[in-house]
């Protein structure tokens, strides 16, 4: 068990005095999907085919719609959205790549190199 969580584990901080702090890659992915969904226009997560099977069992993940790949101290994101009907496309995609880069820099200290947005549809329903 311990093997797979040191797998997906990234040292942030290393100290002889206080001890090492590491983060998942999980987190990274569940910080850069929430920042995502705060930007108005954004209307959800894209996931896979299995995230959406998932998602209809009840099972729900927070990382939903993000990949992200921490080399050392960097880290790519790919991140799959449903836009908003009616809002600028590349607007919002600029907004979203600012807001996850902003985030995930103060809350982990890791450099964001690349933030890839896919617009995976766009939501015609009016809430």
């Amino acid at each position: 068990m311990e093997k797979s969580f040191e797998q997906n584990t990234y040292v942030l901080q290393e100290d002889d005095e206080f001890g090492t702090v590491k983060i998942a890659d999980d987190v990274v992915a569940v910080i850069a999907g929430l920042a995502a969904t705060e930007v108005k226009g954004v209307a959800a997560m894209a996931g896979n085919i299995s995230n959406e099977l998932m998602s209809k069992m009840g099972v729900k993940r927070l990382s939903k719609g993000v990949k992200v790949e921490v080399i050392g101290k960097s880290v790519k994101a790919d991140i799959n959205l449903i836009v908003e009907y009616g809002y600028n496309i590349p607007a919002i995609s600029q907004k979203v790549q600012e807001k996850v880069k902003s985030t995930i820099e103060n809350m982990t200290g890791l450099e964001v190199t690349d933030v890839n947005i896919r617009i995976a549809g766009v939501n015609m329903i009016k809430n």
